[in-house]
């Protein structure tokens, strides 16, 4: 068989691990599905001509930046282990790149990866293994019926969770479509999860997914399967209910059973509410086509997610045959802005009420601390006591109301103790809103991270621009100066 074009796509995009291709400026030339799946990205638009840098996955980008330069130069590597980003939580991969040539010159490279995060877990004894499902009850499918004659059950599930792997979930909608076999296919996504990692640990994020994924399997057992997608979310398939009533019933119920979400779940010292937000379509009903249908499903999703999150949407044509993913994103915007200011408007004190937002905050900034800056030039943070920085040149850098770069040899001339404090604390890249209007400066809010080559996209800075402005209107009602 002569290999071509559209055979070479179709084998890149069946592939399970993520397959990527770069230029000789290690700018993003392609990527296959499963790469955009991991990502959560609809389109490989938003990383054409980017480098990882750009993207800001690597706390430490500089191993993969000099990994990529030697393939550039010849070598190929195999297997390196590595660390990335994903939504807010660093994740184990290991990658495996070649240089592309033409004729004898180099012109980019070719690389592939999978997340082994759970896999080093369980090794270490961090996460115990686990199945929801049994042999019995997959073998009532012709798909995994065939593919327990010849694999083992552990290796189709998920190691954490114990729902079936992201790749044999997605192959089998595949084999479904391609036989014809109607479904309605949800993706579920945990509300605030970063939040409960950084607040509780990773140990208590794992209790919360493990436990949320076995009620689920055991709530449709005997007319669906469960199976993660990859960090905090989970794909559903649904074989009983398909027509618009059906569907809505099954999400109510779900929702308030108190089984699955929309509950208190403990974890040794502390209660998690957990709630989630999903998105559905259905198999031939709403789509034809799995690209099209996990759009779908992507989308809706979306939506849910910039309606306030603790919801489900189900897709029909006449309501979302038109929804547009940079829209959402503005809605998104405005949901956020509604949020902070219900948060600010319930307490009373500077403090009180920037502790109130930083929940919210953790999670759209991907930050673990915020920080803020009074009349007195010190550096607090909201969450540590003991942070005390002296920043009085803070004003040096910003001749606006917002300021965001990387910490570097430009704020170091300019604003040396500022630069220092960053420095010390392996502060890289910041973002500043100054708490103030016109020629009355209160003070500054501060987001600082550690990835190097952080871009503060809009919306975040747009988030901590509008808190900037309720805090400083708190403060003038309360006459009210921020505390030491």
């Amino acid at each position: 068989m002569k290999m071509t074009e559209v055979l070479f796509d179709d084998i890149i995009n069946t592939a399970q691990d993520c397959v990527f291709w770069k230029d000789k400026d290690r700018r993003f030339v392609g990527v296959n599905q499963a790469f955009l799946d991991y990502y959560g990205f609809a389109s490989v638009d938003v990383l054409i001509g980017k480098t990882d840098e750009d993207m800001g996955w690597h706390n430490d980008p500089d191993p993969f930046m000099q990994d990529e330069l030697r393939v550039l130069q010849g070598e190929s590597t195999y297997k390196v282990h590595g660390k990335c980003i994903i939504k807010g939580e660093e994740r184990d991969i290991i990658a495996s790149k070649r240089p592309i040539y033409d004729g004898k010159e180099i012109v980019g490279l070719v690389g592939s990866f999978v997340d082994v995060t759970e896999v080093l877990r369980l090794k270490e004894g961090l996460i115990s293994s686990q199945t929801v499902y049994t042999e019995e009850q997959l073998r009532k499918y012709p798909y995994f019926d065939k593919i327990l004659d010849e694999i083992p059950l552990l290796q189709l599930v998920d190691p954490l969770t114990g729902a079936l792997s992201r790749g044999y979930m997605l192959d089998f909608v595949k084999y479904l479509i391609a036989n014809e076999k109607p479904f309605t296919f949800s993706i579920i996504d945990l509300d605030n999860f970063k939040f409960i990692n950084d607040s509780h640990g990773h140990a208590a994020g794992d209790a919360v997914l493990m436990d949320v994924t076995k009620e689920l399997a055991a709530y449709v057992r005997d007319y669906g399967l469960v199976g993660r997608f990859g960090g905090d979310e989970l794909l559903l398939l649904n074989f009983r209910d398909q027509v618009y009533f059906e569907k809505k019933n099954f999400f109510e119920e779900l929702f308030n059973c108190n089984k699955v979400v929309r509950k208190i779940f403990r974890y040794e010292d502390c209660s998690l509410f957990i709630t989630a937000t999903v998105g559905c379509a259905t198999y031939p009903l709403d789509a034809e086509n799995y690209t099209d249908l996990f759009t779908l499903i992507d989308k809706t999703l979306y939506r849910g997610k910039s309606k306030g999150r603790n919801c489900y949407i189900i897709y029909t044509e006449e309501k979302h045959k038109g929804l547009d993913i940079r829209k959402l994103a503005r809605q998104g915007l405005y949901a956020g802005m509604k949020m902070i200011t219900e948060e600010v408007d319930s307490v009373r004190g500077f403090r009180n009420r920037l502790k109130a937002v930083m929940p919210f905050l953790k999670d759209e900034l991907q930050i673990q601390d915020m920080y803020y800056v009074g009349k007195n030039k010190i550096m607090r943070a909201v969450y540590d006591d003991r942070f005390s920085e002296d920043v009085s040149d803070i004003e040096n850098v910003l001749g606006d109301d917002l300021y965001f770069d990387h910490v570097g040899e430009n704020m170091k001339v300019t604003a040396p103790m500022l630069y220092k404090a960053f420095s010390d604390h392996v502060m890289q890249s910041v973002l500043i809103t100054r708490i103030g209007s016109e020629d009355d400066t209160r003070g500054y809010l501060i987001c600082a991270g550690t990835r190097s080559q952080r871009i503060w996209q809009e919306n975040e800075r747009a988030f901590l621009y509008f808190l900037s402005r309720l805090m400083y209107d708190s403060l003038r009602a309360d006459d009210e100066e921020i505390p030491d």
